[in-house]
């Protein structure tokens, strides 16, 4: 016997549309691009959204299904893009600028991108692999015809032009809630990148339980701020998940540092925020400059990416007031998979034991089933010691890349490798200890790299921190600590052992320190592995060389 429920199809115009009728005054602020704040609301976007798919559809002939490129900051643009491109069934490929130009010009390509908009900053980026974009067929600068900038782009439109010139005469359509909506690439540390091809139904259900309380939880008397770029996972689900909740979005443009952050926080009256842990580092050492400043209004942080230092959470918390909640995700994942909210009671440990469990990746949100495994699939318990491979299915996690690049990537049982290796405890709490391919393993056992990063960041003087495992004729692998001081701070070896001792087990201690002036990034703010381990390839540890 079948339900006798209404079957309405989850569609990604329906967010925003909710948002223009029930919070239609929410404001919607943006730094933008050219330089001032510019402010709107709800109903304002989606208006603009209704224009900008009429200009989609017929002055730019996009078709149903036609891919559309974006290369363009956190705006209040960028988000009438979002929905003025998926709302009508068209896909919203959002293009990570941080990627290698070759990466780009290839992603473009392979998606088969029909347009692609800019924002001003990427318009000599775009000049420089117009040769190699023989599929995009127009090209579109996000500004007004005041800032249009000189351009060897031909035919290039500005966007408020022909927005502004659109008829807002549009209904948003109906159709199969399993139709692509948007596409992302990953971030193609080995290999090109591959592409992961989300659906409305894959985004609606993800948006809705992302913001559950135990996970995002926005609500409509909040103001967000999502540093985390629209082109880097989705966001991590915030412009949709804002609009559902009705809490006013700010978007923080191109400025990413920490004195531009800290302006947005405190005149905005911003109460939740997420990012990757490099932008909490700018904004806590700006914090740490100008020291009478407070944040007055920021209750919630969400921080992920790559593993959070325990020093970061803890100076959060007991500095400034603000409670961190760790994540964890991928782009393959749409990208949310666990928060680390913490269960009944634990808000009354005490923080040493608290912070060990923020320390942790969080808890599977609902419709994701995790689980870790050995390297011959066979699942491991979930007591908090035995680490393996960390496994997840879920109606929002990729069950193929575009065009079948990489084959098939799930195991007989549904389930997609994320190249993690990590714990589960008896809580339900994850974490993270390596990187499938960075673990050091040291005479047959393994060390977590990333637990000896954030220990040495908890140093005063270190501003970012990497391990890597570098070949020992005995042992097989040792770590190297690789340091980046803090400006004007200084930190020895020695010094950096002392600190370390007592903090990790004694044979996890690394068996040399590297000072250097930075250190190598991903497109997504993580640490390139790749290039460090390339970089000391030929490093030899003091003592070991005569072996």
């Amino acid at each position: 016997m079948r339900g006798l429920m209404q079957d309405r199809p989850l569609l990604i115009s329906s967010f925003l549309t909710f948002a223009a009728v029930y919070h239609k005054d929410r404001e919607i602020v943006t730094r933008t691009v050219e330089g001032p704040i510019h402010r709107y609301t709800y109903a304002d976007c989606e208006r603009r959204a209704r224009k900008l798919a009429n200009v989609l559809k017929g002055r730019l002939g996009v078709g149903f299904g036609d891919v559309v490129g974006t290369l363009a900051w956190n705006t209040y643009r960028h988000l009438e893009l979002w929905y003025g491109i998926s709302g009508q069934g068209m896909v919203c490929h959002t293009i990570n600028p941080r990627l290698f130009p070759d990466q780009i010009a290839y992603i473009v390509n392979h998606a088969e991108d029909k347009v692609l908009f800019m924002d001003l900053t990427f318009v000599p980026l775009v000049e420089k692999l117009l040769p190699r974009l023989g599929n995009v067929k127009h090209f579109v600068i996000m500004t007004d015809r005041a800032h249009m900038p000189a351009t060897s782009i031909p035919g290039a439109l500005c966007y408020e032009e022909i927005v502004e010139e659109a008829s807002d005469d549009f209904v948003w359509p109906e159709f199969d809630e399993n139709t692509a909506s948007s596409l992302c690439y990953t971030s193609g540390t080995t290999g090109n990148p591959k592409g992961v091809l989300y659906s409305h139904r894959s985004t609606a259900l993800h948006s809705m339980v992302a913001n559950n309380a135990d996970a995002l939880g926005m609500r409509s008397s909040d103001a967000v701020l999502p540093v985390v770029p629209m082109f880097h996972a989705n966001a991590w689900s915030i412009p949709y998940g804002a609009p559902m909740a009705g809490a006013k979005i700010v978007m923080p443009g191109a400025a990413m540092d920490g004195a531009s952050i800290y302006e947005l926080l405190e005149t905005e009256g911003v109460t939740m925020t997420a990012a990757v842990p490099t932008v909490w580092l700018m904004l806590l050492q700006h914090l740490e400059k100008e020291e009478d400043r407070k944040l007055s209004t920021l209750k919630r942080v969400v921080i992920g990416g790559s593993a959070a230092p325990r020093s970061m959470i803890e100076t959060f918390e007991t500095k400034y007031g603000v409670s961190v909640c760790h994540a964890w995700g991928m782009t393959e994942m749409s990208p949310l998979g666990t928060l680390g909210s913490l269960k009944a009671g634990m808000d009354k440990l005490p923080i040493e034991k608290r912070l060990d469990i923020q320390c942790k990746q969080g808890r599977a949100v609902f419709c994701v089933d995790m689980k870790i495994t050995d390297d011959h699939g066979n699942e491991l318990p979930r007591d908090g010691v035995a680490f393996g491979h960390l496994m997840v299915r879920g109606p929002w996690i990729a069950g193929a890349y575009l065009k079948g690049d990489g084959g098939n990537i799930l195991d007989h049982n549904g389930y997609f490798d994320t190249g993690d290796v990590a714990t589960l405890d008896p809580e339900g709490f994850m974490q993270i200890t390596d990187r499938a391919k960075d673990v050091i393993k040291s005479g047959g056992e393994w060390i977590s790299s990333i637990d000896l990063e954030n220990a040495a960041v908890g140093h005063p003087s270190v501003a970012e921190a990497a391990v890597i495992g570098v070949f020992h004729p005995k042992w097989d692998e040792r770590p190297l600590l690789i340091v980046v001081r803090k400006p004007g701070k200084e930190v020895t070896k020695d010094e950096m052992m002392a600190f370390l001792t007592g903090k990790i087990a004694k044979w996890w201690m690394p068996d040399d320190v590297v000072f250097v002036d930075d250190l190598p990034h991903t497109a997504t703010g993580k640490l390139l592995k790749t290039r460090l381990r390339d970089d000391f390839k030929d490093y030899k540890f003091p003592g070991v060389a005569a072996e």
